[in-house]
């Protein structure tokens, strides 16, 4: 490969985390931003409805301290019978507040997950083709779908915790303070102690959720395979094999989730051990402060009440501590999908509209390499006149199909020029430039829906005339006069309830439908049968009368009418002619002819 060329860069390989740094407050708060931004008068509601039921806390532990002295020692009778009533007119307030904050956050939780989503999908359209090349379908729905809701429902959700369990704290520091200093600052300082099991923990889950995304990775992949080849799996008897791989994915994962409870769940009894240590100290030293009257037994029972009311959530903090974890570590994969550069994010408002195509397109010196490593295409030059019908023909794997590839920019060359009309295509919109050209691939993917849908898809705004039109140039109408529901009849995903022959007459009644001055057709009879072929070749010239076509032809016999036959062998042109000008060379095409068609 030229060295002066420049290398393009590689897609993101969505499995490979391990370059991942590790999680960090401010950063995943700022990245988190533009998400919360549009619902942040909300999220303020609903945090500042979450701050009565932390300061209730404080209340209630405040208000054992009369109730100690009042009720169990100077044996108030009167205030003994109020007792009940303000337990439950504060449990009632408290569960008022908890109920509407939950609503609250949960809108907006759902509403940033959603953004999230929609921001990750539109990513997704816009990403490169060479992405879809080197990402398995595991990899795509793990990071474009599950990261979104472990990074929106773990902030959300911990965050609420958090702004909850913080006021709370602070509101029950404070009646600590109020009731004994000295007791709150020893009750206090004693978490100190917890920083460093925390950072260890940090660095810990992020080693293990690195790999736990690989392994998710694989595992939906293999869903997916066994959906789409069934078939192959039942006709190859290949159930023990696909069995021994999910067990042997599914172990690897159960062996991850073990280490995971492993190397971080010891956080809960550690802390468990430290807020014991507080409560003993406490008792220790507030029954001295009792004895030295200090303090009151009431005092003493309200300030214990709040130092355990403090310490219980932070028994727990560890679980929350990890799920917080596993949220910065997914909006930081987020946003590497987010910031990801793409030349399909391009700005088109600032590109010419390519309203036809008028004179030809032109190869001029093309050179192309998916991965930077081995060039497909060594400067191949050639030109396409409007109205042309023009065919690639070559060895298998000979670069044939990426030619076709690079007019509509599924991928970007690696140099040269490919003009249309005098105009390098990297200056038009790519939605102008797409919108020229009808492809009908060999493998025709169809969406799950109706008939209908598959090919009004090209053309939303299609009158029934002109889908009428299109049915019948495909050769459809018979075959959909036979169906119960006619046109609106369900073709399953991918078109499972379809032949092969059949899916392909429907992408080229949806290639009709479009009416692009471009038509290519990738060896879209390849894969049929005569019969079918037959009726797909009909299909496929009606598809091409009036129109400049760019054929990929394996069955050499539907292309000697072309206006002009390339040869494509190993990234080279090695021959440029008519049918009969090649045959006459008796060169590379010559030799494909007879070895097709030898008795």
């Amino acid at each position: 490969m030229d060295k002066n060329k420049e290398e393009k860069k590689l897609p993101i390989i969505l499995s490979n985390t391990s370059h991942q740094r590790e999680t960090n407050l401010k950063r995943s708060l700022v990245q988190f931003w533009p998400f919360l931004k549009p619902y942040f008068g909300l999220a303020l509601i609903g945090l500042a409805l979450t701050i009565p039921v932390g300061i209730l806390d404080s209340v209630i532990a405040y208000f054992l301290k009369p109730f100690m002295d009042m009720v169990m020692i100077d044996q108030d009778k009167e205030f003994a019978k109020q007792v009940p009533y303000i337990i439950v007119g504060f449990t009632l307030v408290q569960g008022i507040f908890i109920y509407v904050s939950s609503i609250v956050n949960g809108y907006v939780g759902g509403k940033i997950n959603l953004s999230i989503r929609e921001a990750l999908y539109k990513k997704l359209l816009n990403s490169d083709t060479s992405f879809y090349d080197v990402n398995n379908s595991g990899s795509v729905i793990f990071r474009f779908y599950q990261d979104a809701e472990t990074a929106s429902s773990g902030l959300i959700n911990n965050f609420k915790l958090f702004i909850t369990k913080f006021f709370s704290t602070v509101s029950l520091a404070c009646v600590m303070l109020y009731h004994s200093w000295e007791l709150t600052l020893f009750s206090i300082g004693i978490l100190v102690v917890l920083i460093l099991p925390m950072r260890i923990v940090r660095r810990r889950v992020k080693k293990i959720v690195t790999r736990t995304v690989e392994g998710n990775t694989q595992i939906i992949t293999l869903y997916n395979e066994t959906s789409q080849g069934n078939r192959v799996i039942k006709s190859y008897g290949l159930k023990a094999r696909m069995t021994k791989l999910f067990k042997d994915r599914a172990d690897f994962l159960f062996h991850l989730s073990i280490h995971m409870i492993k190397d971080t769940n010891w956080l809960s009894p550690v802390m468990h051990l430290v807020t014991s240590l507080g409560v003993a100290g406490v008792l220790f030293f507030g029954l001295h402060l009792i004895m030295i009257e200090s303090i009151t037994s009431g005092t003493f029972v309200s300030f214990l009440a709040a130092l355990i009311m403090l310490y219980t959530p932070l028994k727990s903090i560890g679980n929350n501590y990890i799920q917080v974890q596993q949220a910065f570590l997914a909006i930081d994969r987020v946003y590497e999908l987010l910031d990801a550069s793409s030349y399909e994010d391009e700005d088109d408002t600032s590109k010419k509209e390519l309203k036809d195509i008028n004179k030809n397109i032109s190869f001029k010196d093309v050179h192309f390499s998916y991965n930077n490593e081995r060039e497909i295409l060594k400067g191949i030059s050639f030109d396409v006149n409007v109205g042309q019908k023009v065919a690639l023909v070559g060895n298998s794997g000979g670069g044939k199909s990426t030619v076709c590839s690079l007019i509509p920019r599924l991928y970007e060359i690696d140099s040269g020029n490919i003009f249309i009309d005098g105009v390098d295509i990297k200056e038009y919109s790519l939605k102008s430039l797409r919108d020229n050209i009808s492809i009908v691939f060999q493998d025709s993917f169809l969406f799950q829906g109706t008939i209908r849908e598959n090919i009004m898809c090209a053309k939303e705004d299609a009158t029934e005339e002109e889908l009428q039109a299109a049915i019948d140039g495909a050769y459809l109408s018979d075959f959909i006069s036979t169906l119960e529901k006619g046109i609106d009849t369900q073709v399953g995903e991918r078109g499972i309830t379809l032949s092969g022959g059949q899916k392909q007459r429907v992408s080229i009644a949806r290639a009709i439908l479009k009416d692009a001055p471009l038509v290519i057709l990738d060896e879209a009879t390849s894969a049929l049968d005569n019969k079918s072929e037959k009726i797909v070749q009909k299909a496929l010239d009606s598809l091409m009368k009036g129109r400049t076509t760019i054929v990929i032809a394996h069955r050499l016999s539907t292309i000697s009418d072309a206006n002009k036959i390339v040869v494509v062998n190993e990234g080279h042109i090695t021959e440029m002619g008519t049918h009969d000008e090649l045959l006459k060379k008796d060169g590379d095409y010559a030799l494909l002819y007879k070895t097709q068609f030898k008795k």
